[in-house]
C-alpha cells in the first residue's frame, strides 16, 4: 500500500494543484519510483488511498499496467482518515496477508524486497538515523524489537511490513497509526530494523528541492 491522501500543507502552494505524490522528482513523479520499486521486487498489486485531488492520482496513473501492476484505490472522500484510518479503511483491498505499507510522501534507495519477514510482529517498521528535522526520533530498537526506552533512538521511514492484525478491535473512521505502533509495542510484536542509505521526507519545499538536486 502506498500513502497518498495527504493535504501536503507544508508544500503549499505546490501541492495547492498537484498532489503530493505527483511532484516531480529527479525528472518524474515521486509516486513513480515507488511504483517502479514495487514491481521490480515482483509486487503486482498495489492499494493506493485517495483524499485531496484524488482524482488527479487516478488519472496519472490508471490502473498500473505501465508497470506491470494492477492499482486498486480506496476512497476516503474530502478528509483524509489519517494514516492509521486510511490503512484500515484499505483491509478489504489488502487482503488477510501481511502486506508492504510505504509513505507516499519518502524518497528512498531502500530495496523493498531486503525487508525483513514480519515474524511474529504485527508490524516490522524500518528505521533511519534521526534527520535535522526529527533530532529526537521516535522509537528505540535493540535486537529487532521496538520499544520506548530500550536501544537506540532512530526516526520511523514511513515504510515496514504489516500485519492485518495490527487492527483488530478498530472501527472505521479517522485515527492516528502512532496507538496501535504502541500497543504492538507493549505486547513484544513490534519488530524494526535500522536502513542506513538514502533516505528523505519530502515534507517540504525545501526537502523537495535538496533530494531533487542530489545527485
Amino acid at each position: 500500500m502506498i500513502l497518498a491522501a495527504g493535504r501536503g500543507e507544508r508544500l503549499r502552494p505546490l501541492t495547492d494543484h498537484t498532489p503530493k505524490p505527483l511532484l516531480p522528482v529527479r525528472g518524474k513523479p515521486l509516486v513513480e519510483w515507488h511504483l517502479e520499486s514495487l514491481a521490480r521486487i515482483g509486487v503486482r498489486e498495489v492499494v493506493i488511498n485517495l483524499s485531496w485531488l484524488g482524482d488527479r492520482i487516478r488519472a496519472a496513473l490508471g490502473d498500473g499496467a505501465r508497470w506491470s501492476l494492477r492499482i486498486h484505490y480506496s476512497e476516503e472522500g474530502p478528509v483524509p482518515l489519517e494514516t492509521g484510518g486510511g490503512i484500515f479503511r484499505a483491509l478489504p483491498l489488502l487482503g488477510a496477508e501481511p502486506f508492504l505499507l510505504v509513505n507516499g510522501d519518502v524518497f528512498t534507495g531502500l530495496d523493498y524486497g531486503a525487508i525483513a519477514p514480519l515474524g511474529d510482529a504485527h508490524a516490522h517498521l524500518v528505521l533511519v538515523p534521526n534527520p535535522p528535522q526529527h533530532p529526537a526520533g521516535d522509537f528505540c530498537l535493540q535486537d529487532g524489537r521496538i520499544s520506548d526506552s530500550v536501544g537506540e533512538r532512530l526516526t520511523y521511514s514511513g515504510i515496514g511490513r504489516f500485519s492485518p492484525r495490527l487492527f483488530d478491535g478498530c472501527a472505521d473512521g479517522r485515527f492516528p497509526l502512532l496507538p496501535l505502533f504502541r500497543r504492538a509495542m507493549a505486547a513484544g510484536r513490534l519488530g524494526g530494523e535500522r536502513y542506513d542509505g538514502f533516505w528523505n521526507d519530502v515534507g517540504t519545499v525545501e526537502r523537495l528541492q535538496q533530494v531533487d538536486q542530489t545527485p
